[in-house]
C-alpha cells in the first residue's frame, strides 16, 4: 500500500488535534473542542479559540469536546471538528479529496473504529485509514519498530494512557487505561479542593499542573492560586506548595505505573531482556509532567527515556509513515 497524491494525516486527541500534510510536515495543532450556540445550534468557533471559551460563556453558549479517552463521544460534534481541520488543510492541496490517515487508541473496538472512519469521509476526506496510536507514536520517537526488538512505548495523552511493546512492526503486548493528562488535571481539581478549601477551573489546574506539577521529588516552593472560597463563596487568592500538588497526584501516576508493571509481567522474555537494556520511551503531552521519569524509574527499575518532542510523536509517527512504505504496510489498522 502506498500514500500517493494529496494525504493527510490527523492525531485525534482527546485534548488536542494535530495535522500533518505529506511533504509539509505538521500544519494544525489546536484544541479538540467546539462552541455552539444552544439556542440557534450555531457553529460559534473551532479549536483554539473555543478552547479559550471553556468556563467563561453565558448560558445560551456551549463548548464541547467531543471526544472522551481518545474515542469519539459525540459523533455529530465530532464531525464538526474534523470538517474544520480538513478544511483548513485542503487549502493547499488543491480540489481532489484527501486520503486520511487518523490514529486511534490501542482498546478501540470496531464499531469506534467504523465511527471514525465514517466521520472523517463525511467530513471531507476521499478515503480514511487508522493507525493505532503507540504505533505512530513510536515511529514519531525513532523507535527501531520493525525490528525483531522489544520496543516499548508509553504513550500518555488527555484522556488516556497505551502501553505496547512492539516488534516487528506490531503489538506483542499493550494495555490501554482511560486515564490522561485530563485525570491528573481532575486529580488537583479535587485535590486543592479537599486541601485548601478552593475552587477552579480546569483552566487553573492545567497551568498548576504544567508550572508546579512534580510527580516526585518535588522541589520546596509556594505558589499562589486563585479561585472561589468554598466557605464564603468569593474570589480569593491561597497558598499551596509543590509538595501538596505532588500528593494530589500520587494516585493517578501509581495507576499509570501499574499498568507499565502489568504489561511487562506478560512481556516474553526475549523481549523483556531487550527492554531492561534499551529501556521505555514516554511519549504524549502527559509525560512532560516533571520528575515522571524518575517516578517510574524508581517503581520498575527499567530505563526510562523521554521521546524528542512528545507533543508531536504521533503526528510525527504518521508523516514518517507516508515516507516509508514499510511502515504504512505493517501499521494501518
Amino acid at each position: 500500500m502506498t500514500y500517493k497524491g494529496n494525504n493527510m494525516g490527523i492525531d485525534l486527541g482527546t485534548a488536542n488535534v494535530l495535522v500533518c500534510i505529506k511533504n509539509k510536515g505538521v500544519i494544525a495543532n489546536e484544541p479538540s473542542v467546539v462552541a455552539f450556540h444552544t439556542i440557534s445550534g450555531d457553529l460559534l468557533a473551532v479549536g483554539k479559540t473555543a478552547y479559550e471559551m471553556i468556563d467563561r460563556t453565558p448560558h445560551n453558549v456551549i463548548t464541547i469536546r467531543p471526544l472522551k479517552s481518545g474515542v469519539i463521544d459525540d459523533y455529530q460534534t465530532t464531525k464538526v471538528l474534523l470538517k474544520y481541520f480538513i478544511s483548513k488543510a485542503k487549502k493547499g492541496l488543491g480540489l481532489i479529496k484527501p486520503k486520511v490517515l487518523v490514529s486511534v487508541p490501542l482498546g478501540t473496538t470496531q464499531v469506534e473504529r467504523k465511527a471514525v472512519r465514517e466521520a472523517a469521509i463525511q467530513a471531507g476526506a476521499r478515503e480514511a485509514n487508522l493507525i493505532k496510536e503507540p504505533i505512530a507514536a513510536a515511529i514519531g520517537a525513532g523507535l527501531l519498530v520493525d525490528e525483531a526488538l522489544g520496543n516499548m512505548v508509553v504513550n500518555i495523552g488527555g484522556g488516556n494512557t497505551e502501553v505496547a511493546i512492539i516488534s516487528l512492526g506490531g503489538i506483542v503486548v499493550g494495555k490501554s487505561i482511560r486515564l490522561g493528562g485530563d485525570s491528573l488535571n481532575q486529580a488537583i481539581i479535587r485535590g486543592i479542593k479537599r486541601q485548601i478549601n478552593l475552587e477552579i477551573g480546569n483552566h487553573t489546574a492545567e497551568q498548576i499542573k504544567l508550572e508546579f506539577g512534580y510527580a516526585c521529588n518535588p522541589p520546596i516552593t509556594k505558589h499562589k492560586i486563585k479561585g472561589r472560597d468554598l466557605a464564603t463563596g468569593l474570589p480569593t487568592i491561597q497558598v499551596i506548595t509543590a509538595e501538596q500538588i505532588s500528593e494530589i497526584l500520587i494516585e493517578p501516576i501509581n495507576s499509570i505505573i501499574e499498568a507499565i508493571q502489568v504489561t511487562l509481567e506478560r512481556t516474553p522474555p526475549e523481549l523483556a531482556a531487550d527492554i531492561m537494556q534499551m529501556g521505555l520511551t514516554l511519549t504524549g503531552g502527559g509525560s512532560l509532567l516533571k520528575n515522571l521519569d524518575q517516578a517510574i524509574h524508581t517503581a520498575l527499575k527499567i530505563p526510562i527515556l523521554l521521546a524528542p518532542d512528545p507533543l508531536t510523536s504521533v503526528i510525527n509517527g504518521i508523516t514518517q509513515t507516508f515516507k516509508n512504505g514499510k511502515y504504512l504496510q505493517k501499521s494501518i489498522t
